[in-house]
């Protein structure tokens, strides 16, 4: 399924995130940009401030300094509700799926708010979850389904609205290796079917190369880009 073309350019610029009034540092002059449709792995070890990252990009939450744009618009200035509902979508490492909603109403979710009517938000969902091979799956609930499923029903959720902008925070960071494999070439499709700019944090440095490049963060601060598929160095 193919909609509008071309995902969004993103730009951080020395942005910095503290808390506890300046005593924790999560981020520490932090620049890099994202080109449109680009897929990059961010990585580094747990607590390094990849997932302050993402919900700083995703204006779930404002940077301590410096500031942050999306297709040349700064995140902190716009309406974080109207941001989310058309500009990103976010995929999680536990699907948030809401149980008692079958895969169907809870990939409608996100449209509900929209100038959609009933049948169109319908349409919508069934083509969702046709392109991530559920379509025989609309009527189940989450419960019911196997882990790499549920994964599957928040990636077409979080399409819901077309974003231009996916932000995955360890998507496969609660299934096996063979499930988080297909999780990763799923978003890889997303990217090349719809130009959207993926942008995925992970512990898992198999799951990063897959991306056209990664960025590491270490205590807070982004070390020398490495191209996704070159080796390791010894000291990892």
């Amino acid at each position: 399924m193919s909609t509008r073309g071309g995902g969004a350019a993103v730009v951080v610029d020395h942005v910095s995130r503290s808390f506890e009034g300046g005593r924790i540092a999560a981020l520490v002059d932090v620049s890099f940009r994202v080109e449109p449709s680009e897929f990059v792995g961010i990585t580094g070890p747990s607590g390094c401030g990849k997932s302050t990252l993402l919900n700083l990009i995703g204006a779930l939450d404002r940077p301590s300094a410096g500031e942050i744009l999306v297709d040349g618009e700064r995140v902190a200035g716009q309406d974080g509700s109207r941001y989310r509902g058309t500009v990103v979508g976010f995929v999680f490492q536990f699907h948030n799926l809401i149980p008692t909603l079958s895969a169907l109403e809870n990939v409608q979710l996100p449209m509900f708010g929209h100038e959609l009517g009933r049948a169109a938000r319908v349409d919508r969902a069934r083509g969702l979850l046709e392109e991530v091979g559920l379509s025989e799956r609309a009527s189940a609930y989450p419960p019911t389904l196997s882990g790499g499923e549920r994964q599957r029903v928040a990636i077409a959720r979080a399409l819901a609205n077309e974003p231009r902008l996916l932000l995955a925070d360890e998507p496969t960071g609660a299934l096996d290796s063979a499930t988080g494999a297909q999780i990763v070439e799923l978003l890889q499709g997303v990217r090349v079917q719809r130009g959207t700019t993926v942008l995925l944090v992970t512990n898992d440095p198999e799951v990063a190369t897959r991306a056209d490049r990664i960025l590491r963060i270490r205590d807070g601060r982004i070390e020398e880009p490495t191209p996704a598929g070159a080796p390791r160095s010894a000291s990892g």
